[in-house]
């Protein structure tokens, strides 16, 4: 025991802490605040395109931060780890990021589908190397401080920066007067009040702090004020399945009672969908409907039945213009500035194929899935917590586009979830 100590003592240089925790805050602030906070809009040509797009403004500037980021903390985490450094993503993670840097090969748009292959490389390294140097409980309270501050400059960039809201003359009139705070798309500030609201509330839980409470309350009422259909509709519903799960936990009988609710809600749901499919169909084929998402799955769909083992290839789907794997799949030139499918699951089949597509419900989902149901004891409210932000953000990609996304928010924040969930494992297993 106290060889292991006096080796992990040598093997941590003294420069490291305050470098890691820089290097740490560095990635949540250029991930959840990005290099245009605050960005206008231009109603004639903005429909959804945001300042997380590779092509978007501070290129340059940006992709020499994050490639600094990650040779610094990849030398920190080789040097401290040594080859140990390899178990730190998981493997069907890099499997899953191996294969979206194969498909950029058969891209129509191989230049920018390699440089946004490389950036969500980075961004998942990156985020797994520095919560694993610092740790998980320190690495929380960095994120903790970042979703806390954003929330504040939220709230107060509604009385002090003008479009902090979405103005008259938007494309949408229906997103005229929704607030957007300091990012560039209600529906992005809504998914990150959410996921802050369920950060301050388990936390609260644990801390009993009045800080928590208010901040949780602070970031619920954004959410609403956002009027952010998918997040605001899975809010309430995240809460719920992080307090089964919390209480679930404790007793292995109340877990099994848990699941077997669960089942019969999942057959229930199944049931309502073969009942109601006629419905449901009459529905995707009206484009007012789900806020004109339905075109855009429709689009997607017929791609895929054309497209479905390789798909159009990693990072291909937005802001491509007339390259776009959709162009020739629908009615008029719209799709060329759309920036994502409104369905994580439907872009990454058009993207990067059944291949793909099955590799991240192996490494996004099932695993995760896996070792939330598998871990017992530790600190079960963080758990709650984590399990309440892969649960809101696997049903949020039904309706929005988060997985793989480059470093939007929404995607750190999964991957910051993974991270957490990893570093409590190692715990239980020291």
């Amino acid at each position: 025991m106290a060889h292991e100590s006096l080796s992990t003592g040598l093997a941590r240089p003294r420069i490291e802490p305050w470098i890691m925790d820089a290097a740490f805050l560095a990635l949540l602030l250029l991930s959840f605040i990005g290099m245009q906070p605050f960005a206008l809009r231009n109603p004639a040509t903005d429909l959804e395109i945001g300042p997380y797009t590779v092509t978007g403004g501070g290129d340059s500037i940006r992709q020499a931060i994050y490639l600094l980021l990650v040779l610094s903390v990849g030398c920190f985490a080789l040097f401290k780890r040594g080859l140990g450094v390899l178990q730190i993503v998981p493997p069907m993670l890099v499997v899953l990021l191996l294969w979206c840097l194969i498909t950029t090969s058969w891209a129509s748009a191989p230049d920018v589908a390699v440089r946004r292959a490389a950036l969500a490389i980075v961004v998942v390294f990156s985020t797994m190397f520095c919560v694993d140097l610092i740790g998980g409980e320190r690495a929380f309270r960095i994120w903790w401080f970042v979703l806390a501050g954003v929330l504040i400059v939220n709230w107060l960039s509604i009385a002090f920066v003008h479009q902090a809201v979405h103005l008259p003359g938007e494309q949408d009139p229906g997103l005229v007067g929704d607030w957007r705070g300091l990012y560039f798309h209600k529906n992005i500030a809504g998914a990150v009040s959410a996921v802050s609201a369920l950060v301050f509330f388990f936390n609260a839980l644990k801390t009993k702090s009045w800080v928590d409470i208010a901040l949780c309350i602070g970031a619920v009422g954004f959410t609403v004020m956002t009027h952010s259909k998918s997040s605001l509709g899975l809010l309430a519903l995240a809460f719920a399945i992080g307090l089964t799960y919390r209480a679930a936990w404790r007793s292995g009988i109340d877990r099994t009672i848990v699941v077997v609710v669960a089942l019969l809600v999942v057959l229930a749901g199944v049931a309502f969908l073969v009942l109601d499919a006629d419905a449901i169909a009459h529905a995707l084929e009206d484009p007012a409907e789900f806020t004109g998402r339905s075109a855009i799955w429709a689009a997607e769909l017929a791609f895929i039945r054309d497209h479905l083992l390789l798909g159009s290839g990693f990072g291909t789907f937005a802001d491509t213009g007339s390259l776009s794997p959709l162009h020739n799949y629908v009615a008029g030139s719209w799709v060329e500035n759309v920036a994502h499918g409104h369905n994580g699951y439907l872009q990454m089949m058009v993207t990067i194929g059944i291949v793909g597509f099955a590799l991240a419900a192996i490494a996004l989902i099932l695993i995760p899935l896996a070792q939330f149901w598998s871990m017992r004891g530790g600190d079960l409210d963080k758990r709650a917590m984590l399990f309440s932000i892969f649960f809101f953000l696997v049903l949020h990609n039904f309706m929005e586009s988060d997985f793989l996304e480059g470093d939007a928010p929404a995607w750190m924040s999964f991957l910051l979830m993974l991270a957490l969930l990893r570093a409590q494992r190692k715990e239980r297993t020291r």
